[in-house]
């Protein structure tokens, strides 16, 4: 019972913070919590604001999000120390603010006033610039496409840039451990809510009780859809539209980047669930953006963690001592830079700054994507028995002739395991980043294609395609890549993986089954690295059909998980001929 499930979370309730403004001086600076501003139908939202005690005008730093404006105290203090207002408000629906929460379908108007009302502070000098990311990166991102007069710069990092192609689906596959995870992160807040709010209203109702984890899935019952209307109603509407559709377009980025009249620093992440959103949102604003200090101004920052980790060691892999990466010192450096015209880093002419792993040091670069990288063709060979790691599987930039197949069975009741990659939001169920591939490499239903060791360090920069010529005998079925760096003692290290669920091959937009047997050329977005692949090391590429849980399981049957439970087992065979030219897609950079 709902009423039940939700007096477990009562005394939880008793204690949100109570919507009265407090003020306060901490350290010498300001802080006024809980202050209130109306959008513009009239709903009341809250925001905790931090300003120098010195009372002279500043610019304001904004920050709006789901996740309680009180996690935001820190950066607070640290940039009102720095010379800024900082102004920390919850998002309609959460916490402190009035309203209902769904992901997505306000923030463009509501930050849109909200950056005004910022900017009419007492002490705001009239500049608002919006910071941090994820969730927060898209509440930039939405506001600044409404273009705010006031608003003078963002920095979305490790966010977005369309909701439906790389936050909830890739490559047209619903990326089931993000969206159940994150959705389930947010559900005790909406429960708290319903329990203030709506208690008698949802009295009889039955459910499932919270304690489960994950809250939501695609494969719910009738209760268990019932409590996903009441808690995350955006979560089945995810699941109704597989389709790049007008639910989506509604909110693409992409398709607004000309409406961005601000300078950005984009921040991105190797290893990022949103890295491939972030580079296209760096790249949109640079070529599109609707003003020349949008296109020109705009700088990019790729780090290694994000989501994953801002640390030394992500994942089992230690990058050394220049690793480490101060989300925080880098934001107020860039506004330093944007506002206050400080010559630091951000000053000196090239606007990219990337981490790249194996030489594990910072570079700074003059474009993004880099112009001396060569696009390379490694082409896919074997003798028809590339299974496994101990398969016959290669990759060379000789192509191929006439060879053998490769096949396998791929059964959706024993998919292949995800092991690391970009993850998001429970490192504790399931670990993120690098990690050694050597179990999914020992399975038959894994492809595993390998150059010989390396007689001198490669580097690979870039975004990374795999053009695939492959059959089914399934109405549907997905094909995975996987780009890999395997060290001489045989670890294997993924860099950056991909999928593309076939009956998308042609579109986002319109679903278009497979003929069995029949021969498809896929060309899938592995998104990208930057990596020297060190001598003596080997390139390596796994092809596969799964990647679970990161990715929903295709029955094999143009069905989704979402609405049946029925599959089939599909064999898959990848071609690689003369007339059928598979191959990976590096950009090789010069040194």
């Amino acid at each position: 019972m709902l009423k039940k499930t939700l007096c477990l979370f009562a005394f939880a309730a008793a204690l949100l913070p109570v919507s009265v403004a407090l003020s306060q001086t901490l350290m010498g600076v300001d802080v006024e919590r809980g202050v209130a501003m109306k959008t513009r139908d009239g709903v009341t939202l809250r925001a905790d604001v931090y300003t120098p005690a010195g009372k002279q005008t500043y610019p304001v730093l904004l920050t709006r999000t789901p996740y309680d404006k009180s996690n935001g105290a820190s950066f607070g203090q640290m940039g009102a120390q720095r010379g800024f207002i900082v102004v920390v408000q919850d998002v309609r629906g959460r916490y402190t603010s009035e309203g209902e929460w769904y992901t997505f379908k306000h923030e463009t108007e509501d930050g849109f006033d909200t950056v005004e009302w910022a900017a009419s502070l007492p002490h705001s000098d009239g500049r608002v610039g919006m910071y941090s990311g994820s969730y927060v990166g898209a509440t930039q991102m939405l506001a600044a496409i409404s273009h705010p007069p006031h608003l003078a710069g963002i920095c979305p990092v490790v966010t977005a840039s369309n909701y439906h192609e790389n936050w909830t689906y890739q490559g047209g596959a619903f990326e089931q451990w993000f969206n159940e995870s994150w959705t389930s992160g947010l559900a005790q807040d909406t429960a708290n809510r319903l329990i203030k709010q709506k208690t008698n209203a949802l009295v009889g109702s039955t459910v499932l009780p919270l304690s489960q984890y994950p809250v939501f899935n695609l494969n719910t019952s009738a209760s268990g859809a019932e409590m996903t209307q009441a808690l995350a109603p955006y979560f089945g509407d995810w699941l109704a539209h597989p389709d790049y559709d007008a639910y989506w377009k509604q909110w693409s980025i992409e398709e607004n980047y000309a409406n961005i009249q601000v300078p950005a620093l984009v921040i991105a992440a190797w290893y990022d669930i949103f890295q491939g959103g972030s580079l296209r949102n760096y790249t949109g604003i640079r070529t599109h953006g609707g003003t020349e200090a949008a296109r020109n101004g705009t700088q990019l920052v790729v780090a290694i963690g994000g989501h994953s980790g801002w640390a030394r060691t992500v994942g089992s892999v230690d990058f050394g001592p220049e690793a480490p990466f101060d989300e925080n010192a880098i934001t107020l450096d860039w506004y330093d830079f944007l506002f206050k015209g400080k010559q630091n880093q951000f000053a000196n002419g090239k606007p990219v700054k990337i981490f790249v792993m194996g030489d594990n040091k910072w570079r700074d670069e003059a474009t993004w994507p880099l112009e001396r990288a060569k696009q390379t063709r490694y082409f896919l060979h074997s003798d028809g028995k590339a299974n496994t790691a101990a398969g016959d599987g290669a990759l060379s930039i000789v192509a191929a002739k006439k060879e053998a197949a490769d096949s396998f069975v791929y059964d959706p009741a024993n998919p292949v395991p995800t092991i690391g990659g970009p993850l998001c939001c429970d490192p504790a169920h399931l670990p993120t980043g690098p990690r050694d591939q050597k179990d999914v490499e020992a399975r038959p239903d894994v492809l595993v294609y390998s150059t010989p060791p390396l007689a001198e360090d490669t580097e690979v920069t870039g975004q990374i395609t795999l053009d695939l010529f492959a059959k089914s005998s399934a109405v549907d079925t997905d094909f995975t890549g996987k780009l890999v760096d395997v060290a001489p003692d045989g670890t294997a290290i993924n860099l950056t993986e991909g999928i593309l669920r076939a009956r998308y091959r042609e579109s986002m937009s319109a679903a278009k089954p497979i003929e069995p047997g029949k021969v498809y050329e896929y060309k899938i977005d592995l998104w990208s690295t930057s990596n020297v692949f060190l001598k003596g090391h080997r390139i390596r590429l796994e092809i596969s059909s799964s990647n679970f849980p990161r990715f929903d399981r295709n029955l094999n049957t143009g069905k989704s998980a979402a609405e049946s439970a029925a599959f089939v087992k599909a064999t898959n065979t990848i071609l690689h001929d003369s007339e059928h030219p598979s191959a990976l897609l590096l950009p090789v950079a010069a040194k």
